[in-house]
C-alpha cells in the first residue's frame, strides 16, 4: 500500500511539471514578399494604316489614288468602291501567259463602265512563252473600245533568262503590244526587279513602280514615273481582304494614260 502510494504521488509530480513546461508556440512562417515587377511597354510607332486599316493615304492627301484588282479580291462590289472612297481608276488583270484569262476580268468590266471609274486591263507577262501567243491572248480580251486607260504590261519575272535575254524578250512584246494599240503600253514592275534588270531599257514607256513602304521609291537610274504603287495590302470598303493601292506621282495626271482612240 505505501509503494502504491509513492507511485501515485511520483505521477501526480511528473504531471504537474510537465504542465508548468512552457510550451512552444506555433508560428505561421510568413511568405517573402513580392517583388513587383514592372512590365516596361515599348511604343509602337502605328502608321495611319496600322491605327485604321479604312483611314489611309487618300484619305489624307490630295494625290489621284487608284488599285488593280484581279480574281483574288473575289467579287467586288463597286458601288461601294465608287460611293465610298476617293478612288479614280482601276486597272484590271485580263490575260497571263499564251492562255490564261481572269475569270472575272469581263464580270468586273462591265460592272466598272458606268461606276464613273477610268478603267484599263493589264497582261501578266510571261519571258519565255511565246510571245505572239500571248498578245493574241491579250487582244481578244482586252478591246480598245472598252478601254479608258492605256494597257498596262505586268512584269516581275525573268522565268530564269539572263537579264540580256529577259530584256530581248521583253522589248518584243512591248512592240507587239505598241503595234496593237498604237500608244506605249504602261509598264510594272517592282523597284528592286527595276533596279536590277531594267535600268536604262524602258526609256519612253510610263511607268508603275511597286515598293510597299512608307518612303517613295527611287530608281537607280533616276528615271521618273508615273505612278506608285505603295500597298499590297490596302483596305478599301467594297472589297473583301487585301488590295494593291497606287496613286499619282509628283505633277502627273491621270490624262496621261487616257488611251486615244
Amino acid at each position: 500500500m505505501k509503494k502504491l502510494t509513492i507511485f501515485l504521488l511520483f505521477c501526480l509530480l511528473v504531471g504537474i511539471l510537465c504542465d508548468a513546461a512552457p510550451r512552444r508556440r506555433k508560428t505561421r512562417r510568413r511568405a517573402a514578399p513580392r517583388r513587383s515587377v514592372k512590365h516596361v511597354v515599348k511604343p509602337v510607332k502605328l502608321s495611319v494604316h496600322d491605327a485604321n486599316p479604312f483611314k489611309t493615304c487618300e484619305d489624307t492627301c490630295a494625290h489621284v489614288h487608284g488599285i488593280d484588282v484581279s480574281h483574288y479580291q473575289n467579287e467586288v462590289f463597286w458601288n461601294a468602291v465608287r460611293d465610298d472612297t476617293n478612288m479614280s481608276y482601276v486597272y484590271l488583270k485580263c490575260t497571263e501567259g499564251s492562255d490564261n484569262q481572269d475569270p472575272l476580268y469581263l464580270r468586273n468590266l462591265e460592272m466598272i463602265r458606268d461606276r464613273q471609274l477610268k478603267v484599263g486591263s493589264y497582261h501578266y507577262f510571261r519571258p519565255k512563252v511565246c510571245l505572239r501567243q500571248q498578245m493574241h491572248n491579250f487582244r481578244a480580251q482586252c478591246i480598245p473600245g472598252e478601254q479608258d486607260l492605256i494597257p498596262m504590261l505586268d512584269v516581275e519575272t525573268t522565268a530564269g533568262l539572263s537579264t540580256r535575254q529577259f530584256c530581248d524578250s521583253l522589248h518584243r512584246m512591248l512592240a507587239l503590244m505598241e503595234e496593237t494599240y498604237h500608244q506605249k503600253p504602261l509598264v510594272y514592275t517592282y523597284r528592286n526587279f527595276y533596279n536590277e534588270h531594267l535600268q536604262g531599257q524602258l526609256d519612253g514607256y510610263p511607268l508603275m513602280i511597286a515598293m510597299y513602304s512608307d518612303e517613295q521609291p527611287q530608281l537607280a537610274d533616276g528615271r521618273d514615273y508615273i505612278i506608285w504603287q505603295y500597298t499590297c495590302k490596302g483596305r478599301l470598303n467594297g472589297v473583301k481582304g487585301d488590295v494593291d493601292k497606287s496613286r499619282l506621282m509628283g505633277e502627273h495626271t491621270l490624262s496621261e494614260l487616257y488611251y486615244v482612240r
